[in-house]
This record gives structure tokens, sequence and C-alpha cells, in this order.
């Protein structure tokens, strides 16, 4: 019995010095809501991150759960905080609902173009949302911003008068409030529930990203596209966010390889997204959608409903809600 038990404790000995070399390999679990595999630009973005990661050869793997495999949509921004999930590509206003000040990201009008959103990953008016994010344990790896449109089964809408009497989908509190102020009726989901809210006839019409409306085929449930153009009046901030106490958990050499691969993702990101609203575009009239094109006219009426409704809402309703427009307003 004693043999044995001095020979237990060598194997347990032996296993432990041949593991020693393994003692600092990380792997961090990153979650998404989108299609593994097939080309969405987010998806692409964590993908890159984990050939970069990999390739630095810091013993740091990323694994990438796609398609809301691991956590749902809106339950990613939890699991991050209580520490069960450490990277995702999210939606940043589907955590309004613990963080208010979060549905800036995602309001009527207020970003112009692909450029316009960059400049304002530096403006002050991100350092207060980022804040806000960190206060609450997650940092941002890779800033992303979306542009995206209208889709309908019932007409084109260009108006706000076009959206009257339609079940709606809406990314957010915002656009609700938008949306219902001109008439529509709202019905929440997450993007990737769209399609079926549109087969099924819970939905008549919705909004979301140019990548989400290609991603999940929403060409095959609609008669009519409104593409951002040149009066994008829906744009969404999706970044690539971590939780700050998995990054600190990292050694040096782990912790700037996931830099520089978020930053070369954010590089990438801004590139590619200024040619998915051209692939939307392309997609819908593949699969015989009508696009129809806001222009100025129409787009300043949005933006009055917008003001009336969302904007009041937000600068009297949320705390520093009037201070984080006026930052993002000041940034030309």
């Amino acid at each position: 019995m004693l043999n044995a038990v001095r020979w237990t404790s060598v194997v347990l000995a032996l296993g432990t010095l041949a593991h020693a070399g393994d003692a600092s390999a990380v792997t961090l679990r990153a979650s998404h809501q989108w299609p593994g595999g097939q080309g969405d630009v987010r998806d692409e973005m964590v993908q890159m991150m984990a050939r970069q990661v990999e390739e630095a050869g810091v013993d740091l793997t990323i694994r990438i759960y796609p398609g809301a495999s691991l956590f749902k949509p809106v339950q990613q921004w939890d699991a991050l905080v209580r520490g069960q999930l450490d990277i995702s590509a999210f939606p940043l206003d589907y955590a309004s609902g613990s963080h208010p000040q979060f549905s800036a990201t995602l309001m009527p009008g207020l970003v112009k173009n692909h450029d316009h959103a960059r400049r304002l990953n530096d403006s002050a008016f991100m350092e207060d949302i980022k804040q806000i994010m960190l206060e609450d344990g997650v940092m941002v790896l890779a800033d992303a911003w979306l542009a995206g449109g209208f889709v309908s089964k019932e007409k084109c809408i260009l108006a706000p008068d076009d959206i009257q009497g339609q079940v709606t989908r809406a990314a957010g509190p915002a656009f609700e409030q938008m949306l219902a102020a001109a008439g529509a009726s709202i019905s929440a989901m997450p993007s990737s529930e769209i399609y079926t809210g549109l087969q099924t006839g819970v939905l008549d019409a919705a909004n979301t990203s140019s990548a989400s409306f290609v991603s999940f085929r929403i060409y095959e449930q609609v008669t009519c596209l409104t593409p951002p153009g040149d009066h994008a009046i829906w744009f969404m901030y999706e970044p690539v966010v971590m939780a700050k106490e998995s990054f600190d958990e990292l050694d040096e050499a782990q912790q700037q390889a996931l830099l520089s691969a978020g930053q070369a993702a954010e590089d990438y990101f801004f590139e590619a997204a200024k040619g998915i609203d051209d692939e939307l575009i392309e997609a819908f009239n593949a699969a015989n959608v009508e696009v129809a094109t806001m222009g100025q006219a129409e787009y300043d009426a949005w933006l009055e409903v917008a003001k009336a409704s969302a904007y009041a809402n937000f600068s009297k309703e949320v705390p520093g809600g009037a201070e984080l427009l006026e930052k993002a307003l000041a940034v030309e």
C-alpha cells in the first residue's frame, strides 16, 4: 500500500511538471448573435482577433460562439458583468435597460455618416459612454458603428407618414419613441428575430443595420428597402467589448496581443462598413425587392419627429442626457 501511495504521488508530480509549460495558456469565450463564418462583418471582426492572437504565440486562444449559441443577444451584457463571458460583439443599446445613457449610441440622426462615426469615437461624448461601461466592468477592444435603414412588407418607408399603422421592430428606446410618435406600433425584439417576426406576421416593418439585413436574409420577407444612402438616420454602436476582470487576469504579452488585434479589427471594420451599404442594395436588388432612397426633405421630417420625441425624452429622463447629446452634437 505504501509503495502504491508513493507511486501515485510520483505520477501526480510528473503530471504537474508536464503541464507547467501550459500554466499561462488562456482560452477566452467570445459570444455574439450573428451567423458565424458567413461573411457578417461583426463575426469577421471577432474571427480576425482570434486569428491574430493565435499567431502572436502568447498562449492565448479566443473560442467563438456565434448565432446566440452561448447567450441570448440581450443577456450578453449581464454575462460580461458577472464574469460568465469574456468577449462579445455587442450592440451597446441592448444594455440601455441597465444604463439608459447607452440609448444615445442609437439616437436617430445623431451620426451623419461613417467618417462622422469614427470622429465620435475619440470625442468627449464617447469618453462618457465608455466610462459608464467601465464602471460596470466592461472595456472596449474595438469601436464599430453600423449604418442601417428600414424595410417593410406593406409600403416603402420614406417620410414619417409612411410608418403609420405598421407594426414595426425598432432597435432601442430612442427609435421606438420616434416611430411611435410617427404612428407606428412597436414590437421589440433583437435583430436575430426579425426574419421570423416578418414571416409569421408579427411584424409589418423593421429597422436594423445594413449588415443584419443581409446576414439574416431579410430580403426574403419584404417588398421594399430604404437603405442608409446619403441621409442615414440610423447608426448604431456595436463594438467588440471585454470583461475588464478577464483582461486584467492576462499577462502583459497577452494583453498587448489582444489590444493590437482589437485595433486591427477596428481598422478593418471601418473600411468594410462603408461597403456594406452597397452590398445591402445589391442583395435586395437581386431578390427583386424595391429600393427607395430617402431624400433631404424626408430626412428632415424624421429628424423633426426624433427631436420632439426621442431627443426630448432622453434629455429630460436620462441622468446627464442633455449633456451627452450636447457633446455628441458638437462633433462635426
